[in-house]
């Protein structure tokens, strides 16, 4: 009975030893004698024990930031760029096999290739034009990893620190560009009432009533703040006759 006993605890230890569970977004790639014959899962996986060996994968979305890289523009301005990078496994076999730690390989490859691409362009590009930059690191990044079974999803820069006298120096170019912008409006509504005076003045000059109305409504006005002015009005009519002498006097 106890060799048959020995015989049961043994066959238990093995059987327990030899299986795997794999959850849905993992993947285990098998060696066999030190040889890759694939990957399985997920679910339920059995190994024969001592000869296989079985390391994980996981095929979930990883967001990798990325530290600042000190980046000298093309228009000599140094600026530190930090980043944020979405890929994801897509071939197990290659992921282990191609690369050793592909997240570390995947955050050096991106902070050289950070340093390149913004390198090459201008403070205000990479400023205002952030989706172009982006889209060049995805590509680059996206073609690199392919041998090694990644795909890169997505890339975002995060930060752009400037010096703090390029700061200052914006700072004052966004004000004195604001101040322009505020002299422009101004000139353009100084033009815009003096041609509607000018209008005005044409109307009156064919109607003599309507200056009169304009007349009568400046007294109005006038009547109806509190002060203690009295005004008595006079019809413009009598001082017709002295404007035509006027106008005689100068012919």
């Amino acid at each position: 009975m106890v060799p048959i006993g020995v015989i049961l605890v043994l066959a238990i230890i093995l059987l327990l030893a030899s299986i795997r569970i794999l959850n849905e977004y993992e993947r285990g790639v098998i060696f066999r004698l030190g040889r890759c014959i694939g990957a399985k899962g997920p679910g339920l996986i059995i190994l024969i024990p001592g000869i296989d060996k079985m390391l994980k994968v996981s095929l979930r979305l990883v967001a990798l930031d990325v530290d600042p890289q000190d980046v000298i523009t093309r228009d000599n301005v140094s600026v530190k760029v930090n980043a944020v990078i979405y890929f994801r496994v897509v071939d197990t076999v290659k992921a282990t096999i191609e690369v050793e730690h592909y997240q570390y390989a995947m955050s050096q490859l991106a902070q050289t290739t950070i340093r390149s691409v913004c390198g090459q362009a201008e403070l205000d590009e990479l400023l205002s034009d952030r989706d172009k930059i982006n889209n060049q690191l995805q590509e680059i990044l996206d073609t690199h990893t392919d041998p090694w079974g990644i795909k890169v999803a997505n890339v975002e820069l995060k930060h752009i620190d400037l010096p703090s006298e390029m700061q200052r120096a914006m700072a004052k170019q966004a004000e004195a560009e604001r101040e322009r912008r505020a002299k422009v409006i101004n000139a353009e509504g100084e033009f815009q009432a003096a041609a509607r005076l000018s209008e005005a003045a044409v109307i009156i000059e064919k109607t003599p009533v309507a200056l009169q109305l304009r007349y009568l409504q400046t007294m109005r006005e006038m009547s109806a703040e509190n002060n203690s002015t009295t005004i008595f009005p006079l019809p413009i009519d009598l001082f017709t006759p002295l404007l035509k002498a006027m106008s005689k006097d100068k012919e």
